[in-house]
């Protein structure tokens, strides 16, 4: 959330932000409208209470030379001076709710260093790591993803939609297996590189989602569980609310966290994209990064969760490169982010498979997260934020079945992956 004085002080800057967004806007004549009320319902009220002492400190001396005719009138004008003062504060309650209300609606201020744009097709990309594998060299069409699963056994998309509907599947055999197996994988090196691992719910509150800014734009991409619990859409929601309304020390900044959940989404507005495999599916498992950082270090600790994600893809050696997204793609919440995309053979082009976001104080001032530093400054001021798939567990299991496919059906298991797998080296397609 940005801060009210920064928009009371800047509408250009929001403007040209919302702009360069593309389907962003705010409603910058109501915004000033409700601040005049707020600011003009606040001078009277206070030049009320002036009036009300004074009249207080009269009704006093009135009653002590006997004029108590006068003192009673008196004592009516601050009556119906208590009771203005009432009505004007609970306008101020519902000019400020609005006034909330309406600057929670605004997306953050991308960093002077997002690359303007209208559309993920406007993202650079940063670098790139291995060599998508040459097939025809190997003397073989290369399968979907969504072939290899039914034939393996890995993946069932039938029972799945059977069970639980469209865009829901189950895995069996060698599918269960290595999606544990990644699950334990990604956590390990996250946890060896200075993670803290965390064991979270996979349902939440509004007040929760309204940190990390779920809520309220984003409701109609949520599972509700009732009408104020609902499931998470990333483990990104709890790891970040676990210091709401905190004020930590900068001795223990930065704080890095990690956490394996099931994540769930509506997926509203994505109908017709990636309909086929696991790509986009409305439950998923994902390995997630979230860090708390002082401002002058989120864009290095940003840089770093980068590098640590792709340490992962690096070990299962699947060839992917990184872009920073444009301001015409970047998140609601973000100042700036890095997409990691993955290989696929099915698509013959990168797929997201992590984003990597600093959200600056964006999320802090909405969830309240400060930190106190008494050698540096005097007070409190809010923490960075940052966020990052470490990875997508489906996603990163289609990478390796396309990737690693043979000519006779069979998936190699990456040897990064084998410990975990129980030293299988190759998944063969069922009889």
């Amino acid at each position: 959330m940005l801060d009210i004085k920064f928009v009371r002080e800047n509408p250009d800057i929001v403007d040209k932000s919302c702009e360069s967004r593309q389907n962003a806007h705010w409603d910058r004549e109501k915004f000033f409208e409700l601040d005049e009320e707020r600011r003009s319902v606040i001078a009277e009220v206070e030049k009320l209470q002036a009036e009300r002492n004074s009249v207080s400190k009269e009704i006093g001396l009135l009653m002590r030379e006997g004029k108590k005719d006068e003192a009673e009138a008196a004592k009516q004008r601050v009556a119906a001076n208590k009771d203005r003062i009432a009505e004007l504060d609970a306008r101020r309650t519902e000019v400020e709710d609005a006034l909330f209300d309406l600057v929670s609606r605004i997306p953050n201020i991308p960093h002077e260093s997002v690359p303007y744009g209208k559309d993920d097709s406007d993202n650079p990309e940063v670098r790139r790591w291995g060599t998508p594998r040459d097939f025809a060299a190997d003397g073989f069409e290369p399968k979907a993803h969504w072939d290899l699963g039914p034939a393996t056994g890995m993946i069932d998309f039938d029972r799945g939609v059977k069970i639980a509907g469209t865009r829901f599947y189950v895995l069996g055999g060698m599918g269960a297996r290595m999606e544990r197996a990644l699950i334990s994988f990604m956590v390990d090196m996250h946890v060896k590189a200075g993670f803290k691992e965390w064991w979270m719910p996979v349902i939440t509150n509004r007040e929760t989602l309204f940190g990390t800014g779920q809520l309220p734009k984003f409701e109609d991409d949520l599972y509700h569980v009732n009408p104020d619990l609902y499931l998470i859409p990333t483990a990104e929601v709890m790891l970040t609310n676990l210091h709401r309304g905190e004020v930590l020390d900068a001795s223990q900044l930065p704080l890095w966290y990690t956490a394996f959940t099931p994540c769930f989404r509506e997926e509203a507005g994505s109908a017709g994209r990636d309909t086929r495999g696991i790509i986009r599916v409305h439950q998923f498992d994902k390995v997630e990064m979230v860090k708390f950082a002082k401002p002058e270090d989120s864009m290095n600790q940003l840089e770093s969760m980068v590098a640590e994600a792709e340490a992962v893809l690096q070990a299962l050696e699947l060839p992917y490169h990184v872009v920073t997204l444009c301001t015409g793609d970047i998140g609601f919440s973000a100042c700036k982010c890095y997409d990691l995309e993955v290989w696929l053979p099915s698509y013959n082009a990168y797929k997201e498979i992590s984003s990597c976001s600093n959200c600056w104080d964006f999320q802090a001032r909405r969830a309240n997260i400060r930190y106190k530093d008494p050698a540096e400054f005097k007070g409190t001021r809010f923490v960075h934020t940052l966020n990052g798939s470490g990875l997508a567990v489906g996603r990163t299991m289609a990478a390796i079945m396309e990737n690693y496919q043979n000519a006779d059906g069979s998936i190699t298991v990456p040897e990064a992956l084998r410990p975990y797998m129980g030293g299988v080296e190759v998944i063969k397609p069922e009889a």
